[in-house]
């Protein structure tokens, strides 16, 4: 039950970004944005720690800045994949994507607080 509410939590964060950001839209029924909160799930457990892990040396010596590039570039991997599964999810270039991502961010921590983990 916690992971469906996370799911519902992080495509509420991406319906945030997609109203609030100008270069991210998404066309379709709103439980498709399900289906790109599930992508950007699996894309952040599998492709962000291997290139948290190859970026180490930049995030130290940016005091940990380099994590917002990263989680532009995992906003961006996300519409890429979305479009190749046919979900119409689109973010236009990395500024979108690097306010989209600091959104998202903010707004599925806040919505996350109130879940708990008692599975």
């Amino acid at each position: 039950m916690s992971f469906l509410l996370r799911l519902v939590a992080t495509a509420a964060a991406l319906w945030v970004a997609v109203y609030l950001v100008p270069g991210i839209e998404f066309q379709g029924p709103l439980w498709h944005l399900l289906g790109v909160a599930l992508v950007f799930g699996i894309v952040n457990a599998v492709v962000r720690p291997i290139l948290l892990s190859l970026s180490c040396p930049l995030v130290l010596l940016t005091l940990g800045l380099f994590i917002f590039v990263l989680n532009a570039l995992m906003l961006w991997l996300t519409s890429m994949l979305s479009a190749a599964l046919g979900i119409a999810f689109h973010v236009d270039g990395f500024v979108s994507a690097l306010i989209g991502a600091i959104i998202v961010g903010i707004v599925s921590t806040v919505l996350n607080v109130f879940i708990s983990d008692d599975d």
